[in-house]
């Protein structure tokens, strides 16, 4: 009995590798959309897009030309009036400058007239100031003096930068390396309590009644902005002058802003120091009214003049 092998079916053709990717066959078979064809083919036939193209020049060119008039147009008006501007601002600058000189001769003004006040104070305070017409004269500052003293020159640490902030701003000590009010009060007292006969910061006299202030990082001395450095002469027995004020509480201060925030110091004793009178005098001088009155209450009565006593 013979064997019969089996038949393969050929009914069906094998299945191409790339049957799963059907879509991706289709669109790389038919890159052009079949729509987007024909309205090209229709276009050819009837012979439009020549004209078409042409339109969109001649839009492109009238909006050139229109940017083109708005930009001349608005040079045009600029130009025009670039004059009227600059008349303006020549006005403001001569109004400017017309003002700053007559500011500037009302400030020569008053110094002319301080300057006389205080000499005329002066003389009165020499004919009238009695026996002690001349100590009176110097603790208030009428006269200028000279002597042996001392010479301190107080700056503000290197490259110390302008505005601050920090502890020093709002609390009792710094943490930089620039020269307060405060700091500039405790050397000058440091320096009265010392045994100086007289005190001087740039050559701003002081008295008795003399106010150190701040503005901003300006430090005032009588409402004199002053810059650094600050060089303060103190008329008294330099040597002596020199080592009570680096022994006392003031100087022990001043050395520590120098040895923790950098801020520079030198002090000599000098043989001889000048300093100017001040420029103007404060004087109060009390009177009781009477001898009853005042050995009863105590109280006396305030003349307000010029000068100190």
């Amino acid at each position: 009995m013979s064997q019969q092998h089996p038949v393969r079916s050929t009914g069906s053709p094998p299945a191409r590798p790339d049957a799963s990717m059907s879509l991706l066959n289709n669109v790389m078979d038919h890159a052009l959309d079949d729509g987007y064809a024909e309205a090209s083919a229709r276009r050819e036939a009837e012979g439009g897009g020549l004209p078409r193209t042409l339109r969109a020049k001649l839009g492109l060119a009238a909006g050139l030309v229109l940017a083109a008039a708005v930009v001349t147009v608005g040079a045009a008006e600029a130009r025009i009036s670039a004059p009227v501007v600059a008349k303006e601002r020549q006005e403001l600058i001569d109004r400017i400058e017309a003002e700053t000189s007559a500011a500037d001769r009302l400030e020569q003004d008053v110094e002319k007239i301080r300057d006389e006040v205080g000499e005329r104070q002066r003389k009165v305070l020499e004919q009238h100031g009695g026996d002690q017409a001349e100590l009176v004269a110097l603790l208030s500052g009428a006269t200028p003096v000279r002597g042996p003293g001392v010479k301190l020159v107080v700056d503000d640490a290197k490259d110390t930068e302008q505005g601050g902030g920090g502890p020093r701003e709002s609390s009792g000590f710094s943490d930089t390396g620039r020269v307060r009010d405060r700091d500039m009060q405790r050397i000058v007292n440091g320096l009265w309590e010392s045994g100086a006969e007289a005190v001087a910061i740039n050559g701003q006299r002081l008295t008795s009644l003399s106010a150190i202030r701040a503005a901003g990082d300006a430090i005032l001395v009588d409402n004199k902005p002053l810059v650094p450095p600050y060089t303060v002469l103190a008329v008294g027995d330099g040597q002596r002058l020199s080592t009570a004020f680096q022994d006392s509480a003031d100087g022990q201060y001043l050395h520590a802003l120098q040895e923790n925030f950098g801020i520079r110091t030198s002090i000599s004793a000098e043989a001889e120091v000048r300093l100017p009178a001040a420029p103007s005098l404060i004087v109060r001088t009390a009177v009781p009214r009477g001898a009853g009155a005042a050995k009863a209450t105590g109280q006396a009565t305030a003349d307000t003049g010029k000068g100190t006593s």
